[in-house]
């Protein structure tokens, strides 16, 4: 990889730069009222954030401020956030699915005074009776403020202002106000905190992470080595971009002089989006490309007849053929040294064969199910959680290329990119040319030692910067914590479990706090177990269980689309979904799906097979059983399932 962009030494100069270079090209694409896209230039987008950053200034917010920043994608979200860092301060953001309880304790513990808003039930959060009182006095919302909302406001000291009101009255943009913003900018160093992030909270209370300039200008600087994304390219946004993915994804649209389009991760809208928009690139966390492939899937499967038996001919030629280019390509994770000619000569002939068929099914079933993306497609991005195989898999035979992103918010976030060149599925790609990774080994997600494991040994990740500081500076207010995951070295404790290739490509095995030791002293890494079982199409999700106990059990979600389809095929009667869940035909056809992905033969332990399973009728949700990047949070289901879950082991 070589070749590192030109870039200025915060994301604000990083934003001028390019707008002087493309001030045309579409910066942004937003639905008005009417839901209908408009579009803005980058020098649109330019004069936007000048002037919200000079009213910002007028009403007092100075550097360093901290302002909270309550609010999903969407375009204000982008001018607020660059014009609150080109004044100098600090963005604490969080999204319209956070709690209450959350949002208040994080503007209280960030002290923040001012916020920005998305509409009034996101200040009406920092409004509910909590435990102290709010340190909040300042609110702007995006959306008109109701009147019974500014009025509880008031009562507690709090003063709202509408951001178009705001807008409207500063009148028009001079070459002086210009200049003063572009003044304040250059004051910012790279050292400078831009954001605190909290992060989800998957483990517990939140923690403050503060990621600086230089933190997301490390990435920067090299990710036209592993994104060919072209100036003029749209993406398009439809994950809460308070979260370190979306957010450092904004960045890289900037930065590459792309335009972003904002959508919402709902397949209808999302369809209706690709089709108009016709994106380049969409980024997604893995529960939105399982969803939308399981969508297609349950399409077909509908359609019945002749065009699902195409569908599911062509899907396993393409997996064979994908499998097969992959060996000949020497597009395949190694662990240690092996032949690429007795790979290729294993690959070549099914290659060759499957070839035609392949190229055939592209043409008539394939072709048709790109262009439900908009027909302009580069590659969906993956990121935020663990990719499951059997996504990958499928989106790789459809032709749909998916590449995949690694990374914490500590990171800010990118560690590992699985780019367009070359693309190894079963890992999350090659250690980003900014950052160095290594593997040590590990207990319980205590370190045993500082020396790096070889490749193919499974440990724990650790992540250091190189040349420009990518990781954080730290957790706000909380030197204790900071310590105890960056050592005196530099080196980030991810808390995940993994291994390197011979390639340095990483492959994410499980999480340091997620291992179950079961009673005999097994140790089990439940996410692989976990995507194992994910990949019945009778099964949405699962939870693995079993810490301290004889036996794993498991908690699972299933398809209820499926689980009615087949139970219409089979001719089940019942009065309703709860009551099918507990009809021995059903609790054997999971038993049997289980049973068929994790056994010796799928290259699973005795111990790592599922004794005992409980099915609930409801998906999980964010906000309560999911977190923001859709990822379970374990403590939370063993809070609100803690019966089931007595149930499982009580023999």
């Amino acid at each position: 990889m070589e070749n590192t962009m030109s870039i200025e030494k915060t994301i604000p100069l990083m934003f001028k730069a390019r707008v002087l270079s493309n001030p045309d090209i579409i910066a942004q694409a937003s639905k008005n009222e009417k839901g209908t896209f408009e579009y803005f230039t980058y020098k649109r987008l330019y004069s936007d954030v000048i002037q919200f950053a000079s009213i910002l200034k007028k009403l007092g917010i100075k550097r360093e401020d901290h302002i909270a920043f309550i609010s999903d994608n969407r375009r204000e979200w982008l001018i607020t956030d660059l014009a609150i860092l080109s004044l100098g301060a600090i963005d604490v953001p969080r999204g319209k699915d956070s709690m209450a309880t959350e949002v208040q304790f994080i503007i209280n513990y960030a002290d923040c005074t001012w916020g920005v808003f998305e509409n009034s039930a996101q200040l009406e959060k920092v409004l509910e009776p909590g435990t102290e009182k709010t340190k909040l006095k300042n609110a702007i919302l995006f959306d008109e403020p109701k009147k019974e909302t500014v009025l509880k406001a008031e009562k507690e000291g709090i003063k709202t202002f509408y951001f178009k009101e705001l807008v409207e009255e500063a009148g028009e943009l001079t070459p002086e106000i210009t200049q003063s913003i572009e003044a304040e900018m250059e004051k910012t160093n790279m050292e400078d905190i831009a954001t605190i992030i909290f992060t989800s909270g998957t483990t517990g209370t939140p923690k403050g992470v503060m990621l600086t300039h230089e933190n997301y200008m490390a990435q920067l600087e090299v990710v036209g080595q592993v994104l060919p994304a072209k100036p003029g390219d749209m993406w398009l946004s439809v994950l809460p971009v308070w979260h370190s993915f979306e957010r450092v994804v904004q960045y890289i649209a900037l930065t590459l002089s792309t335009g972003i389009a904002y959508s919402k991760p709902v397949a209808p809208i999302m369809l209706a989006d690709m089709a108009e928009i016709k994106p380049q690139w969409i980024c997604g966390v893995p529960r939105l490309w399982d969803g939308l492939g399981n969508g297609i899937i349950r399409a077909m499967k509908k359609a019945g007849g002749v065009k699902y038996a195409l569908f599911s001919f062509f899907v396993t030629i393409g997996k064979g053929y994908s499998k097969s280019r992959d060996l000949v390509r020497g597009q395949i994770c190694h662990f240690r040294k092996k032949s690429r000619f007795l790979e290729w000569i294993k690959g070549i002939l099914p290659y060759i064969l499957l070839s035609p068929l392949y190229w055939l099914g592209n043409a008539i079933v394939f072709g048709k199910i790109k262009e439900k993306f908009g027909g302009r497609l580069t590659a969906v991005i993956s990121g935020g959680g663990a990719l499951q195989k059997h996504v990958d898999d499928f989106y790789h035979a459809v032709g749909v290329n998916l590449i995949e992103g690694y990374g914490i918010t500590e990171a800010a976030p990118v560690l590992a990119f699985r780019g367009l060149v070359k693309p190894k599925s079963g890992c999350v790609g090659e250690v980003f040319p900014s950052v160095d990774v290594k593997i040590v080994a590990t207990d319980h997600g205590t370190i045993l030692s500082d020396e790096p494991l070889p490749p193919g040994k499974t440990g724990l990740v650790l992540a250091r910067s190189k040349t420009k500081r990518q990781i954080m500076k730290g957790y706000y207010k909380r030197q204790d914590l900071t310590d105890q995951v960056i050592d005196k070295d530099g080196w980030l404790n991810t808390c995940d479990i993994g291994m390197l290739t011979i390639d340095n490509e990483i492959k994410i095995t499980g999480r340091a706090k997620d291992t179950i030791v079961l009673l005999g002293g097994e140790n089990i890494e439940p996410l692989v177990i976990e995507q194992a079982v994910n990949a019945s199409d009778y099964i949405e999700c699962s939870m693995l269980l079993g810490q301290d106990k004889k036996y794993l059990g498991a908690l699972i979600v299933p398809a209820k689309d499926f689980i009615l389809a087949w139970a219409s095929e089979n001719n089940i009667t019942y009065t309703s979904y709860e009551e099918l869940l507990e009809t021995p035909e059903i609790q054997t056809l999971i038993r049997s799906e289980i049973d068929r992905l994790v056994s010796a033969k799928t290259g699973f332990r005795s111990c790592e097979h599922i004794f005992k399973f409980v099915l609930l009728p409801e998906s999980f949700k964010p906000g309560k059983e999911l977190s923001a990047k859709q990822e379970m949070i374990r403590y939370k289901i063993c809070e609100l399932y803690k019966e089931q879950i007595d149930r499982l082991f009580a023999d």
